[in-house]
């Protein structure tokens, strides 16, 4: 049978799935108009949202994060470093993101993933920018001694919004850090406090226990895609792939904005489109912070 020449009449002549893989835009305007989505959501509501603490136990502090088919797992490794001398009562934290062939049919093995330093780089500026993690905390013997804090966040799972999963499996794993407990040796060296040992400080106590960090003006992000005048929050990677015009927004807990970010798209953004953009971000920064105080109490309950 030959398909018919007026245009609105294809998809009624041709299979579903088949439909959506010929003519993807037309397949998602068709639901636009009806303020819906393929997979049901509203517009505006963002995919189920879960963090588990405590994924990898070798870690100082870890998380899994999902957002609907996006997962992301964190994970630090604390290391004492001499401070540079430029900030000699300051630590460091260093952040890579990784994509390995399982996460994604784009990604190929052997060639790494054109976004991940994108990724690494916004991650890094985001969090450092934010001021959620004071770096004088880190710091153990004033121009002797810190703590250098490694985050691996390597993406399980890339179905859209990679970045808003990324930043939340990072908060949730600087959550969950516990710092280890240190010392110093009779050579006067820095000594972590292990379990090998007993426990036992060998001199002169730096940090008696384990400790947490302080976090402050945690940041909390939300990725939207433009096209036309309408306006989908948290992607999937197929929704990013047809729209292209991709904004992500990052408030703070205290819903001051943190940065904005949109990589070009054939999509002009507006200014109410971003006003609407930030006004969907506020929403979800409340519900990902419940999301992740529940995580914190159901840890403390263990």
């Amino acid at each position: 049978m030959g398909l018919p020449d007026a245009p609105g009449d294809l998809s009624s002549e041709v299979d579903v799935d088949a439909f959506r893989h010929l003519f993807p835009l037309r397949f998602y305007e068709r639901h636009l108009t009806e303020s819906i989505r393929p997979d049901g959501r509203p517009l505006g509501r963002a995919r189920d949202t879960t963090i588990a603490l405590g994924a990898v136990t070798s870690a100082e502090g870890s998380a899994l994060a999902k957002i609907g088919s996006t997962t992301m797992l964190a994970a630090i490794k604390m290391e004492v470093m001499t401070p540079s001398m430029d900030s000699p009562d300051e630590g460091c934290i260093a952040i890579d993101f990784h994509m390995p062939p399982i996460c994604s049919p784009i990604v190929r093995p052997g060639r790494p993933a054109e976004i991940a330093p994108v990724v690494s780089k916004q991650l890094s500026d985001t969090i450092s920018s934010s001021g959620m993690i004071n770096l004088k905390e880190l710091s153990l013997v004033s121009g002797k001694a810190a703590w250098m804090a490694y985050l691996d966040i390597y993406c399980l799972d890339a179905d859209g919004a990679l970045f808003d999963a990324a930043l939340l499996s990072a908060v949730a794993a600087f959550s969950h850090l516990q710092i280890p407990a240190v010392s110093l040796n009779d050579d006067g060296k820095i000594v972590v406090v292990s379990e090998e040992n007993g426990g036992k400080l060998e001199k002169d106590a730096v940090n008696k226990e384990r400790m947490k960090l302080t976090l402050k003006s945690i940041p909390f992000s939300l990725t939207c895609v433009l096209h036309k005048n309408y306006i989908l929050a948290d992607p999937t990677a197929e929704e990013e792939s047809i729209m292209e015009t991709v904004v992500t927004v990052v408030l703070d807990s205290s819903s001051q904005l943190v940065s904005l970010y949109k990589p070009g798209g054939p999509v002009l953004a507006y200014t109410s489109a971003i006003q609407d953009c930030v006004a969907l971000t506020r929403q979800r920064m409340k519900d990902l912070q419940k999301i992740l105080d529940e995580a914190n109490s159901g840890m403390e309950v263990d």
